[in-house]
């Protein structure tokens, strides 16, 4: 049996810089961290007593003959990529899916590890992003940029730069001190929307093309933010104004990442003392994280008490086996 626990995300700045049809002509970065909410996965192979030669149970669950039976397309093609047969698997998470959080993405660089490790074969960071991205963009079709595998993967404050030679994810250098009076900042809310986030990147894919001088414009903050971290004598209150225009800039780029209901959420929280936020994700619904002074944190609590409160840490260590049990097996 094997069990992987794999990080969710939050992503700050240069969100959209990460499709490869931005990112191949002008060049993109993502300024992110993962948290310590996770995903979980377990597999291994499945006894040879059942009428049935796979048992997959996530939201729903699935008892199957044959692989091309299975209804979930990432675990379908996963199963028929890595050539898995007869086995037992459950997926569980923190925090729910279709959020804004990369959870998708989590579950794809979960699993993959997860099959790695039943087969015995050691899979490192970079593979199991490159597989990851691999398996949701092209064997499943799905829009989309390529932060979220990875950041899943590596885990961690890092910057992850794109261009037509591949990525590079170079962590933030910034004291344990500051970084956790940035944490402590930082305050996360669940809307209580959900949306599939293939669907709002296909429009967002869309409007890209016209939209280049705002996402080359949110690459540039990019530069701004981290200069931001990693200079002690900046205050970071100046991290959150930052969050404030970066939403700004990215709800000018497709009308299908916001709606009222979250823009009316978003001005309670300004108004009762937020310095910025953002929508986490795609947008269309899920987390909406916000930098708020110390002293205005209870108010804006207040302000949105119809709204979940999701308290969090940031973590550093990406997708890992967090069980291993061997099995002698025979398919």
């Amino acid at each position: 049996m094997i069990i992987t626990q794999t990080p969710f995300r939050m992503s700050f700045f240069g969100g959209g810089t990460d499709f490869s049809g931005f990112f191949n002509e002008h060049g993109g970065a993502v300024l992110s961290t993962t948290f310590d909410k996770y995903a979980y996965v377990t597999v291994r192979h499945l006894p040879p007593f059942f009428e049935y030669k796979t048992h997959i149970t996530y939201s729903k669950e699935e008892k199957v003959n044959q692989i091309s039976d299975i209804q979930h397309p990432a675990i379908r093609n996963a199963m028929e990529w890595l050539d898995m047969h007869k086995i037992r698997m459950t997926y569980e998470a923190d925090l729910p899916a279709r959020s804004g959080l990369g959870t998708s993405s989590s579950f794809a660089v979960g699993m993959l590890n997860a099959f790695y490790a039943l087969k015995g074969k050691y899979a490192d960071k970079r593979k199991l992003a490159d597989d990851a991205i691999y398996l949701e963009r092209e064997l499943c079709k799905e829009a989309g940029g390529i932060q979220d595998q990875i950041a899943a993967s590596f885990g961690g404050f890092n910057r992850i730069d794109f261009s037509q030679d591949g990525y590079v994810v170079k962590p933030v250098i910034i004291s344990p001190e500051r970084k956790k009076l940035l944490n402590d900042h930082l305050m996360l809310f669940f809307t209580g929307f959900s949306r599939f986030s293939s669907d709002i990147q296909k429009g967002t894919e869309k409007s890209m093309k016209d939209k280049t001088k705002e996402l080359l414009e949110m690459y540039h903050l990019v530069d701004d933010a981290e200069k931001i971290l990693t200079d002690k004598n900046v205050s970071l209150d100046e991290f959150g104004k930052l969050l404030d225009y970066t939403w700004k800039l990215k709800r000018g780029i497709s009308s299908g990442i916001s709606t009222g209901s979250i823009d009316e959420q978003y001005d309670k929280a300004i108004k009762a003392g937020a310095l910025g936020g953002k929508l986490l994700g795609a947008g269309g619904g899920g987390f909406l994280l916000f930098y708020v002074p110390f002293e205005k944190q209870e108010a804006v609590k207040n302000a949105l008490k119809d709204q979940m409160y999701v308290p969090f840490k940031f973590e550093n260590d990406g997708t890992k086996v967090i069980y291993y049990g061997p099995e002698e097996y025979e398919n």
